[in-house]
């Protein structure tokens, strides 16, 4: 399957999806197809189709997360509940609704760190959440039904995530488990036009260790691009420096395997997962640890 004909079923859903709660999808826009095809719509509503394998089975939880950090006053995107029913499946897709959040300007690392502080500090929510015990099950699952690897590559990724899900069991959090936003990367952070800022994408939401949570900004200086200030200040402003905890070294190989999974699953139809594949491989089979990766295509 071609890329372009990733994004022509996604369009496809969306008509057809729109049409089924009543909605309009004429002049939508396109956002993103990654983890997620995202569009925004006129009357200022984001429609998400997920292309994870156990959507259906995590997004109620999902959703059911957002209108709990909603009563709790808490800085994040709200479901759109004027569409009564989601989540919405079609053709094997399972569709949620949120309101759109206009972005202006860039946040700071500052501010995730400050966010993700209060995050961690909230009670666990009373919602069936999935406990954070394997962050590698995803990618290991990808691997086996991949169309894309060749069985030298099968091989290795097996043996590679079975060492590293060994080397995650013995980690020992700083304490207790906390309510994880799952991914949480500066570019899931926005700024509202008033200035304050609000978490997204909250698909990888669960119950873990804080470092999971942490790890995804000193990632961001290993691969793409983030400067040593960048993740100076977002420990400062977490009030703790992940790079001081014994198993900070594990935790990034285990957060570099996790990085592959999304260009596995997408790989035989996005041409863009098909290249960053080939280029996140590459340097995880060389071992190094600073080979630059991408979200989106270089220029």
């Amino acid at each position: 399957m071609s890329g372009h004909s990733l994004v022509e079923r996604a369009w496809a859903i969306l008509r057809e999806v729109c049409d089924d709660v009543g909605i309009h999808s004429d002049g939508a826009e396109l956002l993103r197809v990654r983890s997620n095809a995202v569009f925004k719509l006129r009357d200022q509503i984001v429609v998400r189709i997920a292309t994870a394998p156990d959507a259906l089975t995590r997004l109620p939880a999902v959703l059911a997360v957002a209108r709990w950090l909603a009563e709790q006053g808490f800085p994040a995107v709200r479901p759109a509940d004027e569409i009564s029913e989601q989540p919405v499946v079609r053709d094997g897709r399972v569709v949620t609704f949120w309101h759109y959040v206009p972005a202006s300007g860039r946040p700071t690392t500052t501010e995730l760190g400050r966010i993700l502080r209060s995050l961690h500090t909230l009670p666990v929510p009373p919602v069936a959440l999935k406990r954070f015990r394997d962050p590698l099950a995803e990618v290991r699952a990808a691997v086996i039904r991949s169309e894309v690897l060749s069985g030298r590559q099968q091989s290795w990724l097996a043996h590679r995530i079975d060492e590293l899900t060994d080397s995650w069991s013995g980690l020992t959090g700083e304490g207790a488990p906390v309510l994880l936003h799952g991914d949480a990367w500066i570019d899931n952070l926005l700024r509202c036009s008033d200035g304050h800022v609000v978490l997204c994408d909250w698909d990888g939401v669960a119950v873990g260790p804080r470092e999971w949570d942490l790890i995804h900004t000193y990632h961001g200086q290993r691969r793409f691009g983030l400067t040593t200030a960048d993740v100076d200040a977002f420990a400062s402003a977490y009030g703790s420096d992940l790079r001081a905890w014994p198993g900070y070294a594990t935790l990034m190989e285990v957060r570099d395997m996790y990085a592959v999974g999304i260009h596995i699953r997408n790989a035989a139809s996005d041409p863009f997962s098909y290249r960053e594949l080939s280029r996140r491989l590459d340097s995880l089979i060389r071992g190094d640890g600073h080979a630059r990766w991408y979200m989106a295509e270089p220029a």
